[in-house]
């Protein structure tokens, strides 16, 4: 029998590095939630990845920036986007206050 699961237990009080956890997937496909409190990509580094990636803010403030653009994508509670794949990006900003809870589908 399938079992449920709250997206929002089992966040740390301390959360010193980025936590990401694997909720779903297979070979193909992969769920993933990211919970950032502060965290930012190290400057000067990119996320290039391989496959294609939606990402929606649950809970929380980001703003992405992507390689050769000047604006940052400012992004709230239900706020979603689909990167594609080699489309390099970095997290610029997390709220600081508060944890920024992601919710990730790679494809």
């Amino acid at each position: 029998m399938p079992q449920s699961a709250n997206l929002f237990a089992g966040i740390p009080a301390d959360i010193s590095e980025e936590l990401f956890t694997r909720l779903a997937g297979n070979d193909r496909v992969t769920v993933e939630r990211i919970v950032s409190r502060g965290h930012v990509t190290a400057e000067g580094e990119w996320y290039d990845q391989e496959r294609n990636e939606w990402v929606m803010v649950v809970k929380g403030r980001a703003k992405l920036l992507f390689e050769g653009e000047e604006k940052m994508v400012d992004m709230g509670p239900g706020d979603h986007l689909t990167i594609p794949a080699h489309v390099r990006h970095r997290v610029a900003w997390t709220d600081e206050m508060e944890e920024t809870v992601w919710l990730a589908v790679h494809f």
